[in-house]
């Protein structure tokens, strides 16, 4: 699985003009699922999220996590995250998970931020979605569950 984290002021995700979830301080996570992702993938990378220090600390460096700072989570599900752009102009969703698979890791995903008590707020899986936030910084990561297996 893969994450771009991004450390937020605010987000919000729309809906064929509804909105469908909102956030304060926190962090907006787009979340992509590759075909060969399983549950220790969802889990490593869920423990990653939870855990990345990025929010600042007293003297200002970025050493607390959102389990530190009780922040909120908007997670979006984003299957352009898994696009193989590396050849011609076209990119190829071979290495997407299959819709079923991706939504089943997605709200496994989901339901462990809720676990973890934090509040968390979703868009709408295979939802054409308008998202919006405020970059705190910016501060965006990409992280990815291979790298959090080890």
């Amino acid at each position: 699985m893969i994450t771009v984290v991004q450390r937020v002021r605010r987000a919000s995700v729309t809906v064929a003009g509804d909105e469908v979830g909102r956030i304060g301080e926190g962090i907006l996570a787009l979340v992509g699922v590759f075909a060969d992702d399983d549950e220790r993938d969802g889990d490593a990378l869920l423990d990653r999220v939870l855990g990345y220090r990025i929010f600042p600390d007293d003297a200002g460096r970025m050493n607390r996590s959102l389990r530190d700072t009780g922040g909120e989570i908007l997670v979006v599900s984003q299957f352009t995250l898994c696009a193989d752009g590396r050849k011609g102009r076209r990119p190829s969703f071979d290495r997407a998970a299959p819709p079923e698979r991706a939504e089943e890791l997605y709200e496994r995903f989901v339901a462990g931020c809720r676990e973890a008590g934090l509040r968390v707020a979703t868009g709408r899986f295979a939802a054409a979605m308008d998202v919006e936030l405020l970059n705190d910084g910016p501060v965006t990561f990409v992280l990815n569950s291979r790298s959090a297996r080890g």
